[in-house]
């Protein structure tokens, strides 16, 4: 027994130097640490980098710099690199050069010209110092791009500029990067610049022409061996940061120049391009992150004044020195406000090219660690601002568009598929009633019922006794002329189960029954409706009739401000008034003035039947006043929003639960639009 406990003792001793531990903690990690703050809303990125300052050496002291990390770190490195030359549109920056090359010197730029002074005359640091740390003021990464991508402004121009603006101001930096180096650790001698000349031409010429050529013909001739085309792509990756570095380069521009050379042979939409992001999110890029802020002292940022005075400082200058190059930018192509917001939002943010240079300075012995520190901060604040400022101006872009197009019913409404869930029977009927009325009739798809069955020896089983229990409301459906189909899916996790089938079946609606309590665990990680939000872009009704439909005696119809704006506008109106029309009750509407007006707009437009009693609400924060409009035979609807949408605020989130706990008896439904 005391063998055992000496031999635990010693297994978990700090810092750990079992590789098997300290790769599970790793990956520990890496697990949980994104989804613990995201309910907090802190980006991923950022609880990396403070889990490594936890458990470095300067924290807790639980792992230790050692070759292990290293590794994975410089892997990571290279890959976020790599991946940073690989997602560039190269066609979307051709569309938009002029613009691009304009915003590309703007941004690189008014960065140094701000940083350098203000580094070397204000903070006293070294010639090279302030050049290295005022360029990294010139990179940005675009962080936050899924936002734009999401809200639908992506074509926006101002996005393409901006896009295009990011090949060109780290290009710049990394060669930058190399004439800093170069200068640290020889001089800029005439041997350096011809060195550094040939080097440069013949390393593209062997990236832009060899490269391409060897990698079609690999793929081509391997075309069956899938996973042998991954396995070739890291090679390329790792080689040609080797050919940089022979070329007296930093390995992280022969990653960054791989990426553009595979570029046009590797579509964004791909099966390969899927496992390299997959791989390098879920494993590489992480480790590299949490190596970064094991190299962080927190220490050094608390000693004095002088560390946070310099973190501030780099704050302050990356942010403005950005905004400025974004009005400038706006001043020169006659911008509008929104678009010179969102220049800034997607150009502001710092990160994989900021660490990467900085990482790279302060191994070379040019930066020490109060600037690695400050740029830690820097990334922290750098990244929170790009979210808030690219969220309100991709908002304010789509609020003052002059396109209806979210007032319009599609064609597409004539061949919709609505997919309706099942976890259980209770209250199927209630749900398959709403989902005829709701149902166009012009559409010749079917319903389709889904039950998602748990990946255990009793599948097959589970799915006959599921259907078979479905079998007897498919009359229901048949008597009132719809057809409807039963459909069954093997899945671990029902949510992931029905997002799968959603897109399969390319589904318009999905129809969901009333989520049931859920403990602590499925809160901390996510519950069924969270994962089906989250995976899934359809408009999603979530349903809790409580009485027959034809006992509703009105519906009580709760929208937020900007829900007009949201595409899914259209889709869920339409079946409201549908609903409204078929059981011949009034809709009771609570919501501000403007978006009253475009419901009325609508429904003239697409002549829709829609009889509406209108009712002034933008008191969120006082939600229950609203109690007094409810009565036990009405039905409560109201339209929610995904997080990051136009129209999602904080109190959004929380009404849902009001309304189980306050109105359990009372029939009611919470739409999320497409």
């Amino acid at each position: 027994m005391d063998n055992i406990i000496n031999h635990l003792i010693e297994e978990f001793q700090l810092p750990l130097h079992n590789p098997v531990l300290i790769f599970s903690l790793i990956l520990f990690i890496i697990l949980l640490a994104p989804i613990v703050l995201h309910r907090i809303r802190i980006p991923g990125i950022i609880g990396l980098i403070v889990s490594g300052i936890i458990i470095g050496p300067a924290g807790l002291n639980i792992l230790e710099k050692s070759l292990f990390v290293d590794v994975f770190s410089t892997i990571g490195l290279l890959y976020i690199m790599f991946i940073a030359g690989l997602e560039l549109d190269l066609n979307e920056f051709k569309a938009t050069r002029n613009k691009s090359l304009m915003f590309g010197f703007l941004t690189f730029a008014i960065p140094i010209s701000i940083g350098f002074p203000v580094c070397y005359y204000v903070l006293g640091f070294e010639f090279n110092a302030s050049l290295l740390t005022s360029s990294m003021f010139a990179t940005h990464t675009l962080v936050t791009y899924p936002i734009v991508s999401k809200l639908g402004v992506s074509k926006n121009v101002a996005v393409a500029v901006t896009v295009g603006g990011t090949i060109l101001t780290d290009t710049a930096v990394l060669i930058l990067l190399a004439i800093i180096l170069g200068s640290h650790d020889g001089g800029l001698t005439t041997e350096f610049w011809v060195h550094l000349g040939i080097s440069l031409v013949l390393f593209s010429a062997f990236m832009f022409l060899v490269i391409p050529k060897i990698a079609k013909w690999f793929f081509k001739k391997l075309e069956s061996e899938k996973h042998s085309h991954y396995i070739f792509v890291l090679s390329v990756v790792f080689f040609s940061a080797f050919l940089a570095e022979l070329a007296g380069l930093e390995s992280i521009i022969g990653a960054f120049v791989a990426g553009l050379a595979l570029n046009k042979l590797i579509p964004h939409s791909s099966a390969l391009m899927n496992r390299i992001e997959f791989i390098g999110n879920s494993l590489f890029i992480p480790f590299f992150l949490i190596s970064v802020g094991m190299i962080v002292d927190v220490s050094v940022i608390l000693s004095g004044p002088m560390a946070l005075i310099i973190a501030g400082t780099l704050t302050l200058v990356a942010v403005f020195s950005k905004w400025t190059a974004a009005f400038f930018t706006q001043i020169i192509f006659k911008f509008s406000k929104g678009q010179r917001k969102l220049i800034f939002g997607l150009s502001s943010a710092h990160a994989a090219a900021t660490l990467a240079v900085i990482l790279v300075g302060y191994k070379a012995g040019i930066l020490d660690a109060n600037i690695l520190n400050g740029t830690v901060v820097l990334i922290l604040v750098t990244c929170i601002i790009a979210s808030f400022a690219t969220e309100s101006a991709a908002k304010e872009i789509i609020r003052n568009s002059n396109e209806d197009d979210h007032l319009q019913l599609t064609s597409k409404t004539n061949n919709e598929t609505i997919l309706i869930p099942i976890a259980n029977l209770i209250n199927i009927e209630k749900v398959l009633d709403f989902a005829v009325l709701i149902k166009e009739k012009k559409s010749n798809n079917p319903l389709s019922i889904l039950t998602v069955v748990p990946n255990t020896d009793e599948a097959e089983k589970t799915i006959v006794k599921a259907k078979e229990g479905l079998e007897s409301y498919l009359k229901e459906t048949t008597a009132s002329d719809t057809n409807a189909t039963i459909m069954a899916t093997i899945d671990y996790n029902a949510a992931s189960g029905i997002s799968r089938t959603a897109k399969e079946i390319m589904a318009d609606i999905i129809l969901l029954g009333w989520p049931q309590k859920t403990g602590f665990l499925d809160k901390l990680i996510g519950d069924k409706m969270e994962g089906i939000l989250q995976n899934t872009e359809k408009t999603l009704f979530i349903c809790d009739f409580e009485i027959p439909l034809v006992n509703h005696k009105k519906l009580v119809l709760i929208v937020p401000p900007n829900a007009e704006f949201e595409e899914g506008f259209a889709i869920w109106l339409n079946k409201i008034a549908k609903l409204s029309l078929e059981l011949s009750i009034p809709v009771h509407l609570n919501c501000v003035e403007e978006t009253h007006q475009a419901i009325l707009k609508f429904a003239k437009d697409n002549k829709v039947t829609l009889t509406v009693n209108y009712f002034y609400f933008n008191d969120w924060d006082n939600f229950l006043a609203l109690s007094n409009m409810f009565g036990d035979t009405d039905c409560i609807v109201l339209v929610s929003a995904r997080r990051g949408y136009i129209s999602h605020f904080g109190q959004l989130d929380r009404i849902p639960v009001k309304l189980e706990k306050y109105f359990p008896k009372l029939s009611k439904m919470v739409i999320y639009p497409q």
